[in-house]
């Protein structure tokens, strides 16, 4: 494994449309798929977005659509391994935080998380994880 998938990058995939995708997808089939991870911190990221879709639902059919989301996320997990936050990773974090970097706090924990593993990140969100000293970042959807 080489390659772990920002959340991103992962929602890119899963809306299979797009220039974006396109340019995502093309780099992708260079490797095999054993080369892509994702991490729990952004299934985490996608239930949460689930969740959120479905309270803030203002009708049933909105509902419906949330939970089908939720129903195609939990259908994909088998597709690519899910990388554990584990106690490497936990104590990446606890040296970036020492750091005062200002990562959002569920970046910060990817950021350990690929730091811990030395993987390199795939992420259009340049801007912030550039700050992580030794974080390997590449954007592949340009």
């Amino acid at each position: 494994m080489t390659y772990l998938l920002d959340t991103d990058h992962l929602s890119i995939l899963q809306r299979q449309t797009g220039r974006d995708f396109d340019n995502l997808l093309t780099r992708m089939s260079l490797y095999p798929m054993s080369d892509f991870a994702v991490s729990v911190v952004t299934l985490h990221e996608q239930i949460l977005g689930c969740h959120a879709f479905i309270n803030k639902a203002q009708s049933t059919e909105s509902v419906a659509k949330g939970y089908a989301m939720m129903m195609r996320l939990v259908n994909s997990l088998g597709l690519l391994p899910l990388i554990p936050f584990d106690t490497i990773a936990a104590a990446t974090l606890d040296r970036l935080e020492t750091q005062r970097l200002q990562l959002a706090k569920m970046d910060a924990r990817i950021a350990a998380i690929a730091l811990a593993r030395g993987l390199t990140l795939l992420t259009r969100n340049q801007k912030d994880f550039c700050k992580v000293a030794g974080l390997a970042i590449e954007d592949w959807t340009l």
